[in-house]
């Protein structure tokens, strides 16, 4: 008996001492990113965006997204499970003349394929990934 009040005591003091550092995925998204990788147009990245890169801000506080499609701004609801992500939701949008041909075009169209995303341990990259395929990759800014 008083053998497994010391176990349970030792254990319970290595539980609770621990350093541990567990950082939730969605945590890890809060903040700017931008786009540096996108699958799928046969135009190279820096063909399709010569001017600015696309943008994506989380606000997970506000449960809010926002960011730039390399022309116009964009902004709605964010809608998040576990490492789930829905782009589908209606969002507001500018609608400014943009000279950058199919870039913003191909943007908008891949984030509505996205059905998850995936944040490096170090917090600098994020994949948007449809499927099993990564579609998007950004940079934290």
């Amino acid at each position: 008996m008083m053998k497994n009040i010391f176990i349970l005591v030792f254990l319970s003091s290595v539980i609770l001492s621990c350093k541990c550092k567990k950082v939730d995925t969605a945590t890890k998204l809060e903040g700017n990113w931008e786009l540096n990788y996108i699958s799928g147009p046969k135009i190279a990245f820096d063909g399709l965006y010569p001017d600015k890169k696309p943008t994506i801000n989380f606000d997970l506080k506000e449960n809010h997204i926002s960011g730039n499609s390399s022309c116009n701004s964009f902004n709605g609801e964010l809608a998040l499970d576990g490492n789930k992500i829905d782009f589908t939701q209606p969002m507001a949008m500018t609608r400014m003349m943009c000279a950058d041909g199919e870039g913003e075009q191909v943007f908008m169209s891949t984030l509505q394929k996205i059905t998850s995303y995936d944040v490096t341990d170090d917090g600098k990259t994020l994949n948007l990934i449809s499927g099993d395929i990564a579609m998007m990759r950004l940079t934290k800014k």
